[in-house]
């Protein structure tokens, strides 16, 4: 252990003389109140520390004393339902001991060393076990089963193995090592945050992400495993399109990151997620759910760790073989406590005084994410999906966050101010938004949900284009000057934009929609634009197509209840054939 003494003070930045026996990124307690920080940087028996405590009223000569271990999470029975702050410190916790307040340099365990929980042991005394197996599985919430499992670094056989009710830090298994030497095996382990937890393999991302916003699953999906980041400018609704993914996205546990988020915002989620009744399972959202608030107001180093603290908590599920979903709202304001912290470092500044490593840090973060097979004998898959927000400065894209985040990840929800202020949501705009996983996961909707996926697919971005370049000439020479083909597929595009990639978060029913439902509304609005191009060529007046009665119910379709819609699709696809029949034979009868 390293004893030194506080020389200089910058902020968050501590400056510590005598610590020649301390480590990079080991955990360090400063002066008499114990404020909680982590070493950066070392130049000889000088260490820079980042404190991720409030640190006015310190002052130089304080006593500075490193722990000689990394920051690392507590992972066990007790994460789920829990609201941890940027360091995996349980505010509720803390809210009952010293109040409403964050207390500086106040400690409390992230997980309840009281609380007991019931162990059910999977193996037996003489089997041999490796890093990665379960020993036994504990009931931690209605919906998750949390599986225990060997520490990585750990072989050898069972000497002992307990059933019953346990605290997190009482032995449940006792392992002797090929060595001979007796290992002590509770139902919690430590994990340091900034190294990612090993896996025996890497996948190829073949299964969509499933989310039930049309937009996003028909068009830009993105898979289980993959890295999404969702730009845009403030009040484009980039909250609403996580929380959107937080509620409805097909994963089985959720970890929501709000990483230098207003308080309000953060008040939201917390309000809203113990009462929005989970689809999958009918209980609570937050019985699959880790939150971690790291608002604004609070000390910005601690921003820098909370998404690290995040990621290792979600890849601990996703070794269990859970699908596991991470929001991170936002990494730009993670980056901005880098470049905080690295001015006060006085480094060689990048663009726009961002740190040179950026772009290496995020990469480090993103690459965390993924689809594997997790340590131990029986070889389960377990998937990470992260998905992060960005909020660039005047909503410009160009800016150094969201370009290095755009070389990293595969799918890129670009949301449109426009869109958003007239009222179109979730305001992703489809001529610049991409996945790169349609390709690969294209396969996978055509052999689940239909044949013609893909197929219908492109076409509608091959229509939604042709209506970009339409509208620069009705803008030029007015509506009047294009041929009726024209204007029936601007009418099929409004229908598209309107009735199909519009969809109302507040809607009991539209908030969700499944892959059958999304098809087959699709398949009505180019099935009456088929027909109707028919119709044209028989002579059918345009003005009539223009005003069919079905449209309205083709537009009103996505309300349908999901027990409905088959036989309401039949019903409207009759009327398409019957109206538009009508239109081309009464033309023939003139």
């Amino acid at each position: 252990m390293s004893q030194g003494r506080v020389v200089k003070i910058s902020g968050p930045l501590v400056i510590a003389d005598g610590m020649k026996e301390a480590d990079m990124f080991d955990v360090v307690r400063v002066s008499e109140q114990g404020l909680i920080g982590e070493i950066i940087e070392m130049r000889g028996e000088m260490a820079s520390i980042q404190v991720y405590e409030e640190t006015s009223g310190l002052a130089p000569g304080a006593p500075v004393v490193s722990t000689g271990a990394q920051l690392s999470v507590e992972l066990g029975p007790g994460l789920i339902e829990t609201i941890y702050d940027g360091i995996q410190r349980p505010l509720e916790e803390i809210r009952r001991i010293a109040g409403p307040n964050i207390t500086r340099g106040i400690s409390v365990p992230a997980l309840n060393r009281e609380k007991k929980w019931e162990f059910v042991p999977v193996v037996k005394a003489g089997d041999k076990v490796q890093a990665g197996d379960i020993i036994g599985t504990v009931q931690e919430t209605i919906v998750v089963q949390q599986k225990i499992m060997v520490p990585y670094g750990i072989s050898g056989e069972i000497v002992e193995i307990k059933e019953g009710n346990f605290t997190v830090e009482e032995t449940v298994c006792v392992v002797k090592k090929d060595n001979g030497e007796d290992v002590n095996l509770t139902m919690m382990q430590k994990w340091p945050v900034r190294k990612g937890r090993p896996y025996k393999e890497k996948l190829v991302p073949v299964r969509p992400l499933l989310t039930g916003q049309r937009v996003i699953d028909t068009l830009f999906p993105i898979s289980k495993g993959g890295v999404a980041a969702v730009p845009g400018p403030f009040g484009s609704g980039k909250t609403v399109v996580q929380h959107q993914l937080a509620k409805w996205a097909d994963a089985e546990i959720v970890v929501y990151i709000g990483c230098g988020e207003r308080g309000n915002e953060m008040t939201d989620v917390l309000m809203e997620f113990p009462e929005l009744k989970d689809p999958r399972t009918g209980e609570s959202l937050m019985k699959r759910t880790v939150l971690i608030a790291n608002t604004s107001d609070m000390p910005v180093a601690a921003r820098e760790a909370s998404i690290y603290t995040g990621i290792t908590i979600a890849e601990y599920f996703r070794d269990m073989g859970y699908s596991v979903a991470l929001m991170a709202d936002s990494t730009s304001r993670w980056a901005e406590a880098l470049r905080e912290m690295s001015g006060r470092l006085e480094e060689m500044p990048g663009e726009e005084g961002y740190p040179a490593y950026l772009a290496s840090r995020l990469a480090q973060f993103y690459e965390r994410a993924g689809r594997v097979i997790s340590l131990g004998s029986e070889g389960r898959e377990g998937a990470l999906s992260a998905i992060g927000a960005v909020s660039p400065p005047g909503g410009d894209i160009s800016e150094p966050v969201s370009q290095a985040t755009l070389r990293i990840v595969k799918v890129f929800w670009a949301l449109d101010a426009q869109l958003a202020y007239s009222r179109h949501f979730p305001a992703i705009n489809w001529l610049t938004s991409y996945s790169l996983y349609v390709d690969r996961l294209g396969t996978w909707f055509d052999e689940n949900v239909a044949k013609n996926w893909t197929e219908m697919r492109n076409e509608v971005m091959m229509l939604l284009q042709e209506e970009s370049e339409l509208n620069e000439i009705v803008q030029l020479v007015g509506v009047d000057s294009l041929s009726v083909y024209d204007r029936l597929k601007l009418e099929a595009t409004r229908s598209i934009r309107e009735d199909y990639l519009h969809q109302n978060a507040f809607h009991e029913i539209d908030t969700y929609s499944s892959l059958e439902k999304q098809h087959k509304l699709l398949s009505l609005i180019l099935r009456n634009y088929h027909k109707g191009i028919e119709a044209l060529n028989e002579g059918a007046d345009f003005k009539a197509l223009s005003e069919l009665p079905v449209l309205e119910r083709i537009g009103r379709y996505k309300y349908t209840e999901e027990k409905d819609i088959k036989e309401a699709y039949e019903d409207i696809e009759k009327q398409i054939d019957k109206e538009v029949l009508a239109l081309s034979a009464s033309k023939e009868v003139e």
